[in-house]
């Protein structure tokens, strides 16, 4: 897959960075922009190695019908920009991209592990990646970065609105009977309405939509393989 127009520079500092986020905003769709069959669904996820900046990115691509996971990327990296609030896609979306260079296969849809426009400046991890490769992308986070709701009822599929004043930013979507819900935004080129009737679709027996919790998966494993090798090999410096 190749990057859209939209590209920016990623070495910069916050007082940019949230420029760059208003600037991508602006140009976030808000309604359905796909193709009329959605045969591939995309999940991606990253994952941090606690002790330095090490970043492992993850891209798994699903059948949507099956499920079944058709193929797999990785990307093992450093993060060069700081911890930050409400610009971790500057951390974690350079990653996801060098992911997607090395995909066969394009997907339809991308459901990201984050927020979409459920985020201060409207542009979160699911917005950002969407607008930067020019794909519908869904926000589906475990928990809220901002907004208010009430609970919805604890039956599959009930859903309230996430809100900022008077703005809807959000679904807060019970995925199975009696768990706690995912947040679901819009990331670019999905309506509110249909991105809650894809993560209802995907997160067909768990909480989190099938291509999320691969991913999930994908990255940690890499991250604790990694591990064991870094352990190895400071073990084979010590003898």
């Amino acid at each position: 897959m190749k990057p859209s127009k939209f590209n920016h520079a990623w070495q910069v500092d916050a007082d940019e960075a949230i420029q760059i986020q208003l600037e991508l905003a602006s140009v976030v769709e808000e309604r359905n922009r796909m193709s009329d069959e959605i045969r591939y669904v995309a999940g991606v996820d990253v994952a941090y190695r606690k002790r330095d900046n090490r970043v492992y990115a993850g891209v798994v691509i699903l059948d949507s019908e099956t499920l079944e996971v058709i193929e797999s990327r990785t990307v093992v990296g450093e993060s060069r920009f700081p911890y930050i609030p409400g610009l971790f896609a500057f951390r974690e979306v350079p990653h996801l991209l060098q992911a997607f260079k090395n995909v066969e296969r394009v997907p339809d849809l991308v459901i990201c592990d984050g927020q979409g426009i459920a985020h201060p400046r409207r542009c979160g991890l699911a917005s950002h990646l969407g607008v930067l490769l020019d794909v519908p992308t869904i926000g589906c986070g475990k928990t809220r970065h901002i907004g208010e709701f009430s609970e919805p009822d604890m039956s599959r599929g009930s859903f309230s609105p996430l809100v900022e004043g008077e703005e809807t930013i959000g679904s807060v979507l019970r995925t199975q009977d009696g768990i706690k819900p995912l947040f679901v935004s819009i990331g670019h080129r999905v309506s509110l309405p249909s991105a809650r009737d894809w993560i209802l679709r995907l997160a067909n027996r768990y909480r989190q939509p099938e291509p999320i919790r691969c991913a999930n998966e994908v990255v940690n494993k890499l991250r604790s393989s990694s591990q064991r090798t870094y352990r190895n090999k400071q073990c084979d410096r010590s003898d």
